[in-house]
């Protein structure tokens, strides 16, 4: 192991990656997988850290903070690291003065939440631009309103990272953390960034998830699929306002329409319905 550890990857099919711990700052190695392009998986689906101790390897507890301090660095899909750079530069006239975030937008909220929220995507000048889920544009207006109304929030607005908004006992995340070229990411930028999801999930370990519009539902019912935790997607069909009990020891899972404006200007989203939604979740939590 170690000979492989010096020599890089080699020829093997497994290597083990020197460098610093995002929570120590001391040395660790982290294992990928030469044939998939992606880094190893533990038995538990989690990224698999590994500190340098004496010569040993062992693995290093995983954090919401380590997590989003990986998604930030993220480049695993040039499509998306395109769109979102050149997005960034050219700006909307209206933010010109804005420096945007220009990178992957990691997840948000309380670390003992019990609620974790799944949206689709950072919006291309909204999280984008400001590098905080549902920040700055106005499906997160939307959102925090009801958020806030429900006892999730402590407060209605949402602009800018520093801007002093608090989540209770909810956790923002989204089926991708870069936002997509026309709002549609591919299914293999989907895949890249679901291990992120996978290890919030079980760091947070919440009672109920909220899937915010039907891909961020598949999402979800795709990673119990592959655990075979559930058979298939049709017993839990996506609905707004449907609640699906998935089995012993999972969170309960809850569904809305998206806060998009293609959903709010229309009326097929209203803030009663999102706040029906809230209210439920949050009666649920309190038994």
């Amino acid at each position: 192991m170690l000979d492989t550890l010096r020599d890089g990857c080699g020829t093997s099919s497994i290597c083990f990656i020197p460098g610093t711990s995002p929570e120590t700052r001391g040395p660790f190695v982290r294992i990928f997988k030469r044939r998939s392009g992606s880094y190893c998986d533990n038995a538990m689906r989690r990224s698999a850290y590994f500190a340098m101790a004496g010569g040993r390897l062992r693995m290093a507890k995983d954090s919401i903070e380590a997590i989003a301090a990986e998604i930030t660095r993220c480049r695993k899909c040039p499509r998306l690291v395109r769109y979102r750079e050149a997005v960034a530069r050219a700006k909307r006239a209206s933010f010109r003065d804005w420096t945007y975030w220009g990178k992957p937008v990691p997840g948000f909220g309380d670390p003992r939440a019990r609620l974790l929220i799944l949206g689709l995507a950072p919006a291309a000048h909204g999280a984008n631009r400001t590098g905080r889920m549902f920040t700055g544009d106005r499906s997160g207006d939307f959102l925090y309103q009801a958020l806030y109304r429900a006892g999730f929030a402590n407060q209605p607005t949402s602009t800018h990272r520093g801007d002093g908004l608090a989540l209770h006992n909810a956790y923002i995340a989204a089926a991708i953390r870069c936002a997509p070229p026309d709002n549609k990411p591919l299914p293999k930028e989907l895949a890249n960034c679901r291990p992120y999801f996978e290890r919030e999930l079980e760091l947070l370990r919440p009672k109920a998830i909220l899937a915010l519009g039907s891909i961020a539902m598949r999402a979800y019912l795709g990673y119990l699929k592959e655990r075979g935790a559930i058979p298939n997607f049709a017993a839990f069909p996506f609905r707004h306002g449907a609640s699906y009990a998935l089995g012993e020891n999972l969170p309960r899972l809850f569904a809305s329409y998206h806060p998009s404006q293609q959903n709010t200007f229309t009326g097929k989203l209203t803030e009663k319905m999102l706040e029906d939604v809230l209210n439920q979740i949050r009666e649920f939590l309190a038994r």
